[in-house]
């Protein structure tokens, strides 16, 4: 029998990798933390103009324009054999996070909400691990499990806010949000990740055009400029720029590992409540902060396979 020829042994392009970065992942998926940590705040001030429906399918809208330009523009084909994983993540991501943290914000302070989604990245590696291919060792589980412990004796504690409703959507805001990064970081491997989320957001797009122009009579209510820059921002950094980065920092660094960085939002979101929406952030507040930021330096070396 005659060996295989190099060409043939090759795998398909399908099937590579990028080159594994850990430390350049971390520092992308950073830049995506800090984008998304002006989510809720946006949030907050958007929904003075804007209802939770509107939000959540307009700025889909828009953002799904964006994308969609840029993918004519660069010449980009759809591929077709990731059609029902681009689905599901434009569903978890596009209108999933968004439409249960608008709802959450109606009744949750966004510094609260900052850092009850800390829980995200004990999510995110869970599912890394049953559907994502990777297999975190036991230190990490361990300072994971202690980050969201943290996140959870904060929303039960009633530190600035009583446990409620809120806090039920802003879980299933983060379920959601976690099972989609999975989805894109896996996509992510095989192709770059602006295009991810730039399919993600076209495949949905009929959706959010309709129900867009369904909530506009009751969605739209006289937004000052605060509200349409807040709005403005939801679609074109939350929406796409943000998971430009977080993706291809997931890609290379992997996604277990760099979801731990989300971790660290909590500074960015209670930093931008205090300055843009006048929060009061307590001691407590912030010393549940400090905690969960040091799980992310103490466990940033476990093993994750």
């Amino acid at each position: 029998m005659t060996e295989p020829s190099p060409a043939a042994r090759a795998p398909s392009p399908a099937l590579q990798r990028p080159p594994a970065h850990p430390l350049a992942g971390l520092a992308l998926g950073f830049v995506g933390v800090v984008i998304f940590g002006a989510t809720l705040p946006a949030t907050r001030i958007a929904l003075e103009g804007f209802s939770p429906a509107f939000i959540t399918f307009g700025r889909a809208a828009l953002a799904a324009l964006v994308a969609g330009i840029a993918l004519f523009a660069l010449g980009k084909h759809f591929p077709r054999q990731h059609a029902l994983s681009f689905l599901a993540a434009g569903v978890l991501l596009v209108y999933g996070f968004p439409g249960f943290s608008s709802v959450a914000m109606q009744t949750v302070p966004a510094s609260h909400g900052g850092v009850v989604l800390g829980v995200l990245p004990l999510m995110t590696a869970t599912f890394a691990a049953l559907f994502g291919g990777e297999k975190p060792g036991l230190a990490f589980w361990a300072w994971s499990i202690t980050g969201a412990a943290l996140v959870v004796i904060f929303s039960l504690s009633g530190a600035d806010i009583e446990p409620g409703l809120g806090d039920v959507w802003l879980g299933c805001a983060a379920l959601s949000a976690s099972c989609g990064y999975v989805i894109c970081g896996k996509l992510a491997r095989t192709q770059p990740g602006w295009e991810v989320i730039s399919w993600a957001l076209v495949i949905t797009a009929p959706l959010s055009l309709a129900g867009a122009l369904y909530s506009w009579d009751s969605g739209v209510t006289n937004p000052d400029t605060a509200a349409l820059m807040g709005f403005i921002y939801l679609s074109l950094g939350s929406m796409f720029a943000g998971f430009i980065f977080w993706n291809w920092g997931m890609a290379i660094g992997g996604i277990a590992r760099v979801g731990q960085v989300q971790l660290l939002q909590s500074f960015v979101t209670l930093a931008l409540s205090a300055l843009l929406l006048g929060e009061q952030i307590t001691w407590v507040t912030l010393g549940f902060a400090v905690a969960v930021a040091l799980v992310v330096w103490f466990g940033r070396k476990a093993k994750v396979g």
